[in-house]
Parts: C-alpha cells; structure tokens; sequence
C-alpha cells in the first residue's frame, strides 16, 4: 500500500497526520497516525521527520481499518532514537584521525623545500 500525507490536525500536544492509502486495486483508504510532541522532545526527534516516520510506521503495521487512529509510541519513538545514536556512532568510529607519518603535525609542509 502507498501511503501519501493529505492533512494535518493539532490537539493539544497531539499533531494528528491523515494518509490516503492506495492499494494495489486502486482502492483507498484514510488512515491518521497521532503522536506526542512532549515525546518527540524527549527523544530528540524533529518535527519535520514525523511525516516519514508515520509513513514507515503505517507501512510495517498495515492497519486494516481505516477508522482506527495509529498511535506513534514511545516504544517506536525510543527505539527510532536508538537506530539513530547507533548510526551516529558508527559513523563516528568510521571517521579515523589524519596522523601525519613522523607524528608531528605540519612538519611535512614546513620542512619542505622547492
């Protein structure tokens, strides 16, 4: 199912996203996915990526009923922020520090002559 964010709803603390699911016989289906902004504070996740992660949250839960509000746990919002700190670190340890071959930062361009 494809999933394309038509509206967007505020309640308090609780943005309300609504898709339009479209299956594969043409057929479509509303769908909203609610979230707490407190969490997403806690988490350390940014507004602007709930979009996208209610996309990959109704893709991997495939709601039947369109009438049902998909709720963005704290459980998922954890479990995002960890895949990111562990992306993050991965990328970090991957980065290795430029040594220069004596030790001694500089010293080769400061030694050499034309």
């Amino acid at each position: 199912m494809d999933f394309t964010l038509t509206g967007f709803r505020q309640e308090r603390d609780i943005p309300h996203f609504t898709f339009r699911g479209a299956n594969d016989d043409r057929t479509h289906s509303e769908f909203t996915v609610a979230a707490d902004v407190s969490l997403l504070r806690k988490y350390g996740i940014a507004l602007q990526e709930l979009p996208l992660l209610c996309v990959r949250l109704l893709e991997q839960q495939s709601p039947i009923s369109s009438a049902e509000v998909v709720i963005f746990s704290e459980e998922l919002m954890r479990e995002h922020a960890d895949q990111c700190a562990a992306l993050k670190r991965a990328a970090e340890q991957r980065k290795k520090p430029r040594k220069s071959p004596t030790g001694r930062l500089g010293e080769g361009w400061r030694n050499h002559r034309l």
